[in-house]
């Protein structure tokens, strides 16, 4: 009868751990609505889905952005600069010091229309980097920094767009409020740039190019560590609709559209309504997608080819295997109405807080190319860009493909091989070499002297050569090979990135590295619940499946492990004796319902350590809104899963198999000695030390099995141990006070199972 009603709370337990959406969207419920008015800043909390959309539906449905009209150079070329993930500490003065010293120079040099920031414009970590909350110190020398750098570059402070990444919103409670730093020290906030949603259109004669910068970052934010994930809302959803809308019924010019936001939509969740930033850009047919937030610690192929897909449960809605989807075939579909699958590019870039790395992007006629530039050796004398043709490993593919297919390729467009070049002293000479890899060995079949753009070239110097580019059409879109070399008036060569190029718009593969697909290619929001859903269940039932095999009356022990020898036997017999300790299995049993159905901990989530308490669960944390102090609302999902997970696959699993090796260690042991001393096992109250012979027990060396289980579970515990102290460091907590059952009881059961089965009994 117990085993029934145990039965039944772990069914109530596992229909708990897959929250309604309701409950799951709770934090993308908290909008944060600021007002128009520069000296008023609210933050309202939406009460359900009904109301977030209420909320969306009564915003303007038409955004006005800025455009800036394209002066002082080639009218079919513009070009950007990026960078992302500053981390300016208090700790590393180094990392101000060398933007200060390199990054004014090099725009000054590079004379971009625009500078995107893209998050993380300050650390926010103690020294040990366990406390994550802002510091005002930080923010300060970000502000000086920047003026500084203003100043060498010779640019307009307003062509600078930064953006709020996870760092800059740790522990900041409400936008506004006395934490808020960024809308008092960064560019946006002191040019009133206050909404989430910020766009600026370069204009040329011929051309449009809209940028459309975003800020998916909490509503509230929490300290670090759960504060890692995008969390855009249905209204920056339909304010960024409408934004890269704006020019759609402009049919005067093209328009070519990026967005830059701070996080990978491999780490953004969706929004209450499960809308994503994927959708919104695969329907305005976005050239690129630009972000931060992983580093170059991951890899440098931090890039991601997305196409719309009509398939609702699609596999490419919760993993990607490569960088490129599945090829799309063309049906050679030439009529007015042939529509070609959506896609765009997202492009993560390096940080500046190791790597310093700085991104430089252009646009030549719709034709989207970028370079990282390593800085970590010093400045750079000479910088050469290739604008056409592009890297056929990170280009926009399908609709290049179909007007290939269709002959639709314009003369003027791809008529000339075209760079872009800039530096410190007078350029003499460029050149355009390109190389035949087919034959097994690169021949160069292409060596052409480039000729500098006519025009004023005060924004930098434009090179063309013109070349037959019908001669470099082929299936293969990996045999040519483009590479420019500019020569200055010192003599100094400096040559581009050698990279394949393909006419025909064909794809040349590129495959992550593990450490790459692992933050590229998996949609952690999406995956968490199912995660952590089936974990729970794997946990019940290696769990409770032995103990109804025992009452069932099928049992497992070490003499049938010893006649099969396979994993199958080994584990049932493990587990079967695991339930024989009742106190440890009711232990494990009671620690799992607690995990999800109890708060984990209650930690200080804000910066303002007078502030209210909050309780994290596996749903995330439980906190008290701002505008109704009675009421709790869940934050921070699937932000904890990096707690989560790690403590159920990395402490809860392993302890449970350790215990179970334990025990059945002693079972094994209990059986060995008995069968060497000649006792019965039902013989009671009899000394079971070993007998000496020669001095020398016969048994010492059998339990060297359980020497490894010990140090198998020191190293559980010391992992164990490590958490716990990052999370007291992170949320200012006492272990005994804010999270005794979460701590300890892994370490107990640990110990009392190590205790009781340290001899035969």
């Amino acid at each position: 009868m117990g085993i029934l009603v145990l039965l039944m709370v772990v069914v109530l337990c596992l229909f708990a751990a897959t929250p309604p959406s309701s409950v799951v969207g709770q934090q993308e419920a908290e909008e944060e609505l600021v007002s128009s008015q520069p000296v008023k800043w609210e933050r309202r909390v939406s009460r359900g889905k009904e109301e977030a959309e209420e909320l969306v539906s009564s915003q303007p449905q038409k955004l006005e952005g800025r455009v800036i009209q394209a002066k002082r150079g080639p009218q079919s070329v513009i070009w950007v600069v990026q960078l992302s993930d500053l981390h300016f500490s208090v700790h590393h003065p180094e990392r101000a010091i060398d933007f200060k010293n390199i990054v004014g120079p090099a725009l000054r040099m590079i004379n971009p229309s625009l500078v995107l920031i893209t998050g993380d414009l300050t650390d926010g970590k103690s020294k040990d980097l366990l406390t994550m909350k802002q510091n005002e110190d930080e923010w300060l020398e970000y502000q000086n920094v920047m003026e500084d750098v203003i100043k060498r570059s010779g640019l307009d402070k307003s062509i600078f767009y930064d953006l709020r990444g996870n760092h800059d919103s740790f522990g900041v409670p409400v936008v506004g409020g006395s934490f808020d730093f960024f809308s008092k020290y960064s560019i946006n906030g002191q040019l009133g740039r206050r909404g989430n949603v910020n766009s600026v259109t370069i204009e040329t004669n011929d051309r449009r190019h809209l940028f459309v910068g975003l800020d998916s970052t909490m509503s509230t934010g929490l300290r670090g560590p759960t504060n890692l994930f995008g969390h855009p809302t249905d209204q920056l959803l339909a304010e960024l609709d409408s934004q890269l809308s704006q020019w759609d019924f402009s049919k005067d010019k093209p328009v070519t559209k990026v967005s830059f936001g701070h996080f990978p939509l491999s780490f953004s969740a969706p929004s209450l309504s499960q809308k994503s930033l994927k959708d919104t850009f695969l329907k305005h047919s976005l050239s690129a997608y630009l972000c931060g937030h992983l580093h170059s610690r991951f890899g440098r192929n931090l890039k991601r080819h997305h196409m719309s897909s009509h398939k609702l449960l699609s596999s490419q809605n919760l993993l990607q295997l490569n960088i490129h989807q599945m090829p799309y075939s063309s049906s050679e579909n030439c009529s007015s109405l042939a529509t070609v699958p959506a896609d765009f590019w997202e492009w993560e870039m390096g940080d500046w807080r190791k790597s310093r790395a700085m991104r430089l992007m252009a646009i030549d006629r719709g034709h989207v190319s970028y370079l990282d530039i390593d800085f970590k050796l010093g400045a750079k004398k000479t910088i050469v860009l290739p604008t056409f043709p592009l890297d056929s490993r990170f280009m926009s593919t399908l609709a290049l493909h179909q007007k290939f297919e269709c002959q639709d390729i314009s003369p003027a467009s791809y008529g000339t091989v075209r760079a872009l070049v800039f530096s410190v002293s007078p350029i003499i000479s460029v050149v355009a070499r390109i190389y035949d890899t087919n034959p097994g060995s690169p021949d160069i079949v292409m060596d052409s002297s480039m000729t500098k753009v006519s025009g004023d070239m005060s924004m930098g110097e434009f090179y063309a050569a013109s070349w037959n580019y019908k001669a470099f059409e082929d299936p293969s879109p990996e045999r040519y090979w483009l590479q420019i070399e500019a020569i200055d008036a010192m003599g100094r060569s400096t040559f581009s990135e050698r990279s394949p190029f393909s006419i025909n718009g064909l794809a040349a593969k590129v495959s992550w590295t593990w450490k790459e697909f692992f933050v590229m290619g998996f949609q952690w929001a999406a995956l968490y619940y199912p995660i952590l859903t089936s974990t729970i269940f794997m946990l019940f039932l290696i769990l409770l499946v032995p103990k109804l095999l025992i009452l069932s009356k099928k049992h497992y022990c070490y003499k049938s492990f010893v006649a099969k020898k396979d994993l199958k036997n080994a584990l049932a017999w493990i587990l079967q004796d695991l339930c024989r300790v009742p106190i440890v299995w009711f232990g494990i049993i009671g620690y799992i319902i607690y995990l999800i159905s109890c708060p984990w901990f209650s930690g200080q989530v804000f910066t303002d350590s007078s502030a209210e308490r909050g309780f994290m669960t596996f749903m995330g944390w439980a906190v008290k809104s701002f505008k109704d102090r009675g009421k709790h609302e869940y934050i921070g999902s699937p932000d904890v899963m990096v707690v989560v997970l790690p403590h159920l696959h990395f402490v809860v699993l392993p302890a449970i198999l350790v215990l179970g090796a334990l025990v059945a260690e002693r079972s094994m042991y209990k059986d060995y000695v008995l069968s060497r001393s000649g006792k019965k096992e039902d013989d009671h109250g009899q000394n079971t030390r070993i007998h000496k012979r020669d001095g020398k027990s016969k048994f010492h060396y059998v339990r060297w099995i359980r020497k490894g289980l010990l140090l198998v579970c020191l190293a559980i515990c010391w992992r164990h141990f490590m958490n716990c102290r990052a999370l007291t460091k992170a949320y200012e907590m006492n272990p005994l006070l804010h999270f005794p059952v979460y701590g300890l009881s892994i370490p107990l059961l640990l110990v009392y199972t190590a205790y009781v089965t340290r001899r035969v009994q």
